[in-house]
Parts: structure tokens; sequence; C-alpha cells
């Protein structure tokens, strides 16, 4: 081997710019959100939990979420190289392999915050962060398939977060079981909201042999199924609230899930062009259902 001619190792450092784009802050808002329903779900008084808030905040966005945005750029940047190749490491501006030491730090300091907030959050932080890299990363790379990769990015996104939030009001014990169930039930839902934000990969996952849900099915098999994913369990909730005796909050999530369905009318006739457009509309009542159905869990 001729070690003159060999390539020396990219010892630039990526701009903190460059590294704040590649954590993707627009994506921290759905685990915050469902965070922030598990605190109020848990029917403790906040103003006795601010640090405890704050970190669990900070764990759930900036750390877990940012720590998988990290992880999957990084392993699927042949795609993005294809999808959108302006991101941060297609386009150089995250250089050699720091994408990948910004992801194995990123899982280090979650997990250190993770210990501080008890024995429940710790776990989720850990089921949260596996699900982040073997989404990712192979061999499993579970987003290979949309049924899979879809069900690890409910997980993280809705269903953990909100155990997250009633854990850390509980001091790091287990939440009451009905939070479990609506904890798991959004999870579920969620999984139609990451089949639409597929549709904006067609191209790059079927030149790259990605079997996203609109891959397999098609745009419009993929997209009615999203739409049942999305609508039966927020029916289920409606049922329990009616069970829990809140008229009142299944009234309102009632009428949401009815607006869902109006709007998914235009979703369904042209699915490709309408996805963007349902996650700004349909998605926004779903997530307001959610912090509805916490409320009237904090007064159970």
């Amino acid at each position: 081997m001729d070690f003159q001619s060999a390539p020396l190792p990219d010892k630039s450092l990526p701009s903190p710019a460059a590294v704040l784009e590649l954590f993707k802050p627009v994506t921290w808002f759905p685990p915050m959100w469902a965070f922030a329903c598990g605190v109020v779900s848990a029917g403790v008084a906040p103003l006795d939990h601010l640090l405890t808030i704050f970190l669990g905040v900070l764990l759930t966005g900036p750390l877990v979420c940012a720590t998988s945005q990290a992880v999957n750029d990084w392993f699927d940047r042949h795609v993005d190289a294809i999808n959108e190749p302006h991101r941060p490491i297609p386009s150089g501006r995250i250089p050699g392999s720091w994408g990948l030491y910004i992801g194995i730090i990123w899982t280090c300091v979650s997990l250190l915050v993770a210990s501080i907030l008890g024995p429940v959050v710790f776990v989720a932080a850990i089921v949260g962060l596996v699900l982040a890299w073997i989404y990712s990363a192979p061999p499993l790379r579970l987003k290979q398939n949309g049924w899979f990769g879809n069900a690890a990015c409910g997980a993280c996104y809705e269903g953990l977060p909100w155990i997250t939030g009633a854990a850390v009001m509980l001091g790091g014990r287990l939440p009451d079981t009905r939070i479990l169930m609506v904890a798991a039930l959004y999870s579920v839902g969620a999984h139609g909201i990451m089949t639409l934000n597929d549709f904006k990969s067609i191209e790059g996952d079927t030149q790259l042999g990605l079997k996203s849900l609109p891959v397999q099915l098609g745009a419009e098999r993929a997209a009615r199924l999203a739409c049942w994913v999305m609508a039966l369990p927020q029916l289920v909730v409606v049922w329990f609230l009616w069970t829990w005796d809140r008229p009142l909050t299944m009234l309102f999530v009632g009428a949401a899930l009815l607006a869902q369905l109006f709007f998914m009318r235009k979703l369904l006739s042209d699915p490709r062009k309408f996805a963007p457009w349902y996650n700004a509309t349909g998605v926004s009542l779903y997530v307001f259902g959610m912090m509805a159905t916490a409320i009237a869990l904090r007064s159970l």
C-alpha cells in the first residue's frame, strides 16, 4: 500500500448551525407535545416539578428525538442524496463520520439525563433510543419496511413521551393503566401519520428498495390504510371517555374526529398532492384531541 497516496482523515468539524439542522428542531414538537400530555394526564401540580419537567422536555425533544434524527440521517445519507441532497450529511456540511459520532454522543447524553428522572423514565429512554437505532441502522433497519418502521416511530413520537411525562410527575413511578392505554392508542394512530410522511420520498424509496407503505401498497391504498389507522384509535378513545363519564371531552374528541374524516375525503382524492396539506390540518386536530384527553385523564 502506498501510504503517501492514502487519503488523510477529514479532521474538519461541523458548524453548530449544521449540527442544529441535523437535529431538525421542527421534529421535536410531536414528542414534546406528547410529553406535555403525559404531564397533564398525571394529575399532579406542575409548579412543584418545574425542574423535572424541564429535564423531561429536554430529554424527549432536544436529546432523544434529536438523536433519532442524527442516526436516521447518517444511515439514510444515500437515500437523502437522491431525495434531499441539500441535507447536512449528503451536502458535506457534516463532514466525514461526524453524523455517526454525533448520534453516539447524543445517545449517551440522553441516557445520562434519563437516569436522573427515575427508573420508568430511564427504561422508556432506553426503549426509545434502541428503536431509534434499529429503525435506521442495519442489520434490522426497520424503516426498510413501513409496517415495522412506522410502528417504531409511533411509539417514539407519542406513546413513550406520554408515559415519560406522566412518570416524571409521579416521581418516576409507572402511570395509571388508563394513561398507558390512551398513550398506546395514540401511538397506533401515529402509525398512520408516519405513512403520510412517506409520500414525499416515494421516488427515492423505490429506487433504493425501501418498502414504505406507499411503495408497497401504492399511494391510494396506503392513504386509505393511514386514514383507518388514524381514525380507529380515536374512536376507541371516544368510547373510553364515555365510559369514564367525561361527556364534554368525548364530544370534543368526537367532533375533532368527524372533522378529520371530512378532511380525509380531500386527502384520498389525491394522496400524493394532499398528504402535506392533511398533515397541517387533520393531524393538528389529532394532537388537539390528545391534549383534551389528557385533561380528562387528569380529572380522573
